[in-house]
This record gives structure tokens, sequence and C-alpha cells, in this order.
């Protein structure tokens, strides 16, 4: 498999406060990869720093991806070539519409515009995927949005635009049965073989404290880190041990 992020020995600030230090990490196409760890840890720092936040600071390494070297690349630019990030706590803009919001996010980081009626049509089959209500479009985005309803936001959001990599931060935070599966069910799509790509042209990185998530969406891989850096990898079954015994043993081995 092809791989489709590489992160060489990157070292991140926030504040003049060092959080990444030294982090390696390989991603391959057609995977689904699982990132947790102790809080302050350095999972959402990553995150952040993958999509372009200028409060992250590289001060050394590379972040590579799809060949191209992205470390001083804006956001906008990171968009373009196929990068994503679902938000841990998403923004609510009041007076843009879901649909309109889309549409021009869409466009901008698509060759081929779609029109209103195309994009229309291609909003309402990810909706289902998502068992969301048509009228959810007509909302502004996120604005009085429950804490659900925010994160079937976001991964309608990923549907839609149809990334290469997918990276969602903390997604499964504060939803209830339903809506894990429904937003579960949405990520299955996005990364599995459907109108939307084939299961060879996708790459999901999900970042999470909890197992549950994992129950419903398989991870080929799963990375520990701890203390700015990928202490441990494995595959899924990584993830019933730390259910377990918990990071400590991986903290004393490092």
């Amino acid at each position: 498999m092809t791989n489709i992020l590489e992160i060489k020995d990157l070292h991140v600030s926030v504040d003049g406060k060092e959080i990444l230090k030294g982090l390696n990490l390989v991603l391959k196409l057609g995977t689904i990869n699982a990132l947790m760890g102790p809080n302050g840890s350095g999972k959402s720092t990553l995150a952040n720093t993958l999509m372009g936040h200028p409060k992250y600071v590289v001060t050394s390494g590379k972040i590579i991806f799809k060949g191209t070297d992205i470390t001083n690349l804006s956001p906008d630019e990171r968009a373009k070539l196929g990068l994503f990030l679902s938000f841990q706590y998403p923004s609510e803009i009041a007076g843009v519409s879901i649909t309109n919001f889309l549409r021009t996010a869409y466009n901008a980081t698509h060759d081929k515009k779609l029109s209103v009626f195309e994009f229309k049509k291609l909003l309402e089959s990810c909706m289902q995927r998502l068992q969301m209500d048509k009228k959810f479009l007509e909302r502004s985005l996120n604005d009085g949005f429950s804490g659900g309803e925010k994160k079937r936001s976001e991964i309608l959001q990923l549907l839609a635009l149809n990334p290469t990599l997918a990276v969602l931060d903390e997604t499964d935070s504060g939803l209830d049965i339903d809506a894990l599966r429904a937003v579960s069910d949405g990520v299955n799509a996005f990364v599995g073989a459907n109108v939307l790509g084939s299961a060879n042209d996708k790459c999901i990185l999900i970042i999470t404290h909890y197992k549950r998530i994992l129950e419903y969406i398989k991870p080929t891989n799963l990375f520990i880190l701890i203390d700015g850096k990928i202490a441990l990898a494995g595959d899924g079954s990584l993830v019933d041990e730390l259910e377990k015994k918990g990071y400590g043993w991986i903290i004393q081995d490092n």
C-alpha cells in the first residue's frame, strides 16, 4: 500500500511550550488508523498541526502528504490537496446555511465545480447515509446545534467533500448510542467501497479516548501517543489490551 502521510521527527510548540517532541508516523492508503493516549499527550496538537493551524508552530521536522512537503503550506492549500479535519469543537456560524457553506467549500477544493442542483443531490445522498432530515440543510452552520448534531454535521462535510485523508479529532465525544452508530456508518461509508470512492484511495486517522467508536469502526492500526511521541504501535487488537491495562505499562516502558 502507498504511503499517504509521512511525519518525520516532528517537533511542535504552542505558546513557547514544546508539545510534540520528535513524532514519527506513517499512514497508508486504504487503512483506518486510531490514535490514543493520555490527556495532554499531544493528540489534538497533532491534528491541528496537520491542518496548518497557525497557533501550532513546527520548530523542526517535516509533514509529507501525497508526496508533497506540506509543513509550511496554508490550511486552504492542504485542503485542496485532500486533507480534512473534523474538529473536536466545531464552530457556530449564524446566518450561513449548511448548504451554502458546503457548496462553497466543495467548489474551492475541487477542480470540477457543481451547480446548486448537482450539489443538492450529492448532499441528499450523504444525508441518507447519516439518517439526517433534509430540513437540516436549511439551518445555519452548527448554530444552536446539540453536540450530536454538530458531529453529524462534521461527518456530512466529510462525505460531501470526499477528501483523501480524514483526521477525526474526538468525533465520538458526547454522542449517544444512536448518534454514534449513525456517525460510524458515515465514516465507514467514506472509507469503504462505495459511490464516494474505493477503500484503496482513502485513509482515516481517528483520534479518540474511548474504545466504543472502535467497535463500530474497526482500525487497521492503533498508535499510542505518550508525551509527544508515538510510544507504541500495533493492530486493532491493541485496544483490548489498553482497556485492561491502561497506559501505565506503556509509560513505564518508555
